[in-house]
This record gives structure tokens, sequence and C-alpha cells, in this order.
């Protein structure tokens, strides 16, 4: 079956609460990277709450790429990890990394060092999860079925589960994000090119039995690169944030990766000095990465960094006018569908909206600019004119506007858990 028989591109759809427990009795893995306060993690949340819904008993697993020999869960890393996903709904949670005997291993040096040096991430992720070591507790359970994250973590899933169906959730093409990866740092030549990259991404993948691609346009690559395989687009159920009350805050939400580090960079170099009155707030441990990267700029507008912050959807609710300055970066950008879902009014590029199949030009609330010159123009307009002036910004209207519409339809919990109810069913019961 091929892919363009599923194209499951969420619309509008009834609650799935009245059509029982179809996975009542049934354990689910949702495999993931050991990552948090990011958009991949919201994802991995989401996950754990729609299998919880549809009656599974749901089991995490985190798996850490990188350093081997920090399995003690009181280590400062898998604490600071913990600490900070106290929202993970499933039923019970485990954590797997390399262990420190693995040094010892000349498969960590022919698998992860070497691929490592020349910048072949994908082979290298890979081998991190193959050698996580799972805990004893998951020795022998039954799994009948695993939802695993990225294309690396296949390798430990399969450990946890030689037989159980699997379903893959992308979450981008990783091979555009490994090559973005290696313009920022140095590498030992001969360096790993794109073609590589995705080579092994793509041998990973076909070890699924569905894959589920998070937008449109990762849909369509996949469905091109691997045909044979089933495709299915689910777009992610979003955890919404607050509409209300609104406020005069100006706000940017981003993440420490990457991507996310050069748009915020390109908005301190060419956007916000053009803007004078705007007094824009940035939360997310973004400040971090962009320090490391360019700390003059840094240290420019350091005033404007809230760094991570406990409760992000105080920001959205107390947010006047949300900016997403995106220039970088592949896939669906979660963080731009929070905002979507805030209803707030937004300042944007074309990128955010990436993997969505709108328009943003159609939706009112949304202000779209091609370049820094008109993203500058409007921030200061906006900010000398005031929220106040805004009627998009009030709760009232913020509840009833195009982006509030548009996530409703498209990345609401209901319309997720029967998607996931339909793809997955078929898996588990054949």
């Amino acid at each position: 079956m091929t892919g363009r028989n599923d194209e499951l591109t969420l619309t509008a759809s009834k609650d799935v609460a009245d059509q029982g427990l179809p996975l009542a009795g049934k354990t689910v893995a949702v495999v993931h990277a050991a990552w948090h306060s990011c958009g991949s993690y919201q994802v991995n949340v989401s996950q754990a709450a729609v299998y919880k819904r549809l009656g599974a008993h749901v089991i995490s697993l985190a798996v850490r790429e990188w350093p081997p020999g920090q399995s003690d869960l009181e280590s400062p890393r898998w604490r600071d990890y913990i600490s900070h996903t106290q929202d993970m709904p499933a039923d019970e949670r485990f954590y797997a990394n390399m262990p420190a005997s693995v040094f010892a291993r000349p498969a960590f040096w022919s698998e992860i060092y070497w691929p490592l040096i020349h910048g072949d991430h994908a082979r290298a992720t890979a081998a991190m999860t193959k050698f996580a070591r799972l805990p004893d507790a998951l020795a022998g359970r039954t799994i009948d079925l695993i939802h695993c994250n990225h294309f690396f973590c296949i390798p430990a899933a399969r450990n946890l589960s030689a037989t159980a169906p699997l379903v893959i959730e992308t979450q981008d093409v990783q091979a555009l994000q490994y090559d973005l990866r290696n313009e920022g740092i140095f590498v030992i030549p001969p360096r790993a090119i794109y073609d590589e990259l995705l080579e092994t991404e793509l041998e990973f993948l076909r070890m699924a039995d569905l894959l589920v691609h998070l937008n449109a346009e990762e849909w369509d690559t996949f469905e091109k690169l691997l045909p044979e395989m089933r495709n299915a687009l689910v777009y992610p159920a979003v955890e919404e944030a607050p509409t209300g009350p609104g406020g005069e805050t100006i706000v940017i939400v981003a993440s420490g990766n990457f991507p996310n580090t050069l748009s915020v960079e390109w908005f301190l170099e060419h956007v916000a000095p053009q803007a004078p009155h705007a007094q824009v707030k940035i939360a997310g441990n973004v400040d971090g990465a962009l320090k490391a990267r360019n700390p003059a700029l840094y240290e420019r507008w350091k005033h404007l960094f809230l760094g991570r912050v406990d409760d992000i959807g105080a920001i959205y609710a107390n947010a006047g006018l949300v900016l997403l300055p995106t220039t970088e970066g592949h896939g669906l950008s979660i963080k731009a569908v929070e905002a979507l879902s805030s209803g707030a009014p937004l300042i944007a590029t074309p990128q955010a909206f990436r993997g969505m199949k709108i328009d943003p030009r159609a939706l009112a609330n949304v202000t779209l600019c091609e370049n820094a010159e008109g993203f500058a123009t409007a921030l200061e307009a906006a900010a000398i004119a005031g929220p106040a002036t805004n009627t998009m910004a009030s709760g009232a209207a913020r509840e009833t506007s195009d982006t509030r519409k548009f996530y409703l339809a498209n990345f609401s919990h209901d319309a997720y858990a029967e998607k996931i109810r339909d793809i997955v069913l078929p898996l588990v019961t054949r």
C-alpha cells in the first residue's frame, strides 16, 4: 500500500470519547529522545496522552544519545531532564543511555566516534541509541505497539521489542538538520554529505511498519523517497496556549536548537535595531545557545531574554503580540502552532508556516513579512500604536480569531486522537 492512499491530513473531527476504548488492554511504548523544553517533547506528551485516551497502558522510554556513563537517574543530566518533564502523562516512565563500558567496545570507535568526527550524525546517533542500556524492568515486557520518534531511536525501539508493530514519527527530514549542523561546526574531512546522511535515514525508516509525518512537505518528501512504505500525514496534537486576557508584552518563544538560534540571531541583527520602540521579550532556552554561538550579539541584547520559563502559557496569555521571526529550519514549527492556538496577533515570516496547508495571508490576525525591513516596519508600527489599539489582541477576539480556528481544525487533541486510532488499530489487531 502506498502513502497517497493514506493521506491523513487533519480537519475538524468529532470527539472520539464516545467511540469506546479501542486499545484497552494493550501496552503502547512511546520511544523518544530525552529532550525537554522543545517542540519534539510537546509532541511526545501528546502521543502519550492520546494513547491513554484510547485505553492503552502507556510506557515512555526516553533515550539519551550522549554522553555515555550517566545511567544513574541521580546524575545531573537525568535530574535536569526529569525535573523539566513532570507533565509527561505516561503510566510508566523509563530512561536509557549508553553505559560507560561502551568505551571498551571496538564498535564504539567504529560506529560512533569515527562517523561523528566526520559529521555523519545519522550513523552516530543511531548507534548511540542501539548501545543504550534498557532498564531491567523492561526485560520480557509484552509490547503491543511501539510509537517511535526520529529514525535514530529505532535501534532502541527494536531492542525493546523485535516483533511489536512499529510506527515511526519522522519529525522532519533529519538529514537536512544534520547537514545544517555541519555548517556550524568543525568536522574532520571527508565530511559526510547530505546524500550519505539521507541514505542512512532511509535505511532505518524501512524497518518500520508505518511512517507518520508531521507536515505536508515532509510527507511529500518521504512519499517520493519511500513509495513502497505506508506513509501518513498526521498533524500533531499541540497543547493549546491560553487565549487571554492579553497584555502589553511583545514576545518571541524559542528553544535553543540550531535553527531557532539562527532565527533569533537574524532578528537581533536585522530587525530589532530598526524597531527601537519595540520592547520585545524572548522566552525559552535559546539564550544559552545564542550566548555560545554569538557572545557579542547576546551581550548587546541580553536584557531582552527571559531564559527558560516554567509556565510558557502565561507568556502567551499576557502577550499583546507574538513574533515568529523564523528564517531557518525544516519541518513543522511546534512553536508556530502554539502561537496560532493562542489567537494572539502575529507578525511572522512565511517560513514560520512551513509544512502547513494554509496561506497565512488568509488569516486576519497575521501580518506576513517577507524580509527584515518589512518585519521591522510592521513591528515598529505595532509598538508605537500599542496593543490597546489592536482590536484582535483582547481575549474575546483571540478566542474566535482565524489562527485559533485553524489550530482547532488541524491540531486539536480530538482530531489527532481520531486519526491515530484509524491508522494504528490495523497494526495492533492484525
